[in-house]
C-alpha cells in the first residue's frame, strides 16, 4: 500500500534509509526536526510504501511552486522489482500535478547503478547540459563567500 508520509513514519523511514547501500543522510536535514519541517512545507507530496505494517519504501517529495523534486527515493532491497518504486513515483507526480507543478527532477549519485538503471527504465532523462552545484549554508561558508 502506498500512502502519504507523516512525521509519525520518521523512525521507520530513517531505519529504511540506514539499510540502503550507498545512501547518505545529513544530520540536520534528515533529522526528525528536519523531516518534520520538510513535511510541514510539503504536506501532500511525500510518500511511503507499507507492507505488513512495515515501511518498505519512501520518497521525500516537495516543490517550490515551479519545480518538484524527489529526495531519498528508496525501496528495501528485499521488496524491489515489485512495482513499489513506480507506484510511489506516480503518487508523487500526481500530488505535484494537483498542486500545478509541471516539472520534477531528482538527483541520483553517479555510482548508484541500481537507481540510475531504474530511472532510465521508467523514462526519466539524464541531463547532460548542466552542472549541479551545492553550498552548505553555515556561518563560516557564508562569511568566506562574502569576502
Amino acid at each position: 500500500m502506498v500512502r502519504l508520509m507523516t512525521i509519525e513514519d520518521y523512525e521507520q523511514v530513517r531505519a529504511l534509509w540506514m539499510t540502503i547501500r550507498g545512501f547518505a543522510i545529513r544530520s540536520i536535514d534528515d533529522s526528525r526536526e528536519g523531516v518534520e519541517r520538510f513535511l510541514r512545507r510539503n504536506p501532500t507530496t511525500s510518500v511511503v510504501a507499507v507492507e505488513d505494517r512495515t515501511i518498505v519504501g519512501a520518497i521525500l517529495c516537495g516543490h517550490d511552486g515551479r519545480r518538484g523534486c524527489l529526495y531519498h527515493v528508496c525501496v528495501n532491497p528485499a521488496y524491489r522489482r515489485r512495482g513499489i518504486g513506480k507506484a510511489m513515483v506516480v503518487f508523487c507526480m500526481d500530488a505535484l500535478r494537483r498542486e500545478q507543478v509541471n516539472k520534477v527532477s531528482l538527483i541520483a549519485f553517479t555510482q548508484n547503478d541500481i537507481g540510475n538503471a531504474f530511472w532510465h527504465s521508467v523514462g526519466w532523462k539524464q541531463r547532460e547540459d548542466l552542472n549541479y552545484y551545492d553550498f552548505v549554508l553555515n556561518s563560516e561558508n557564508i562569511e568566506a563567500f562574502n569576502q
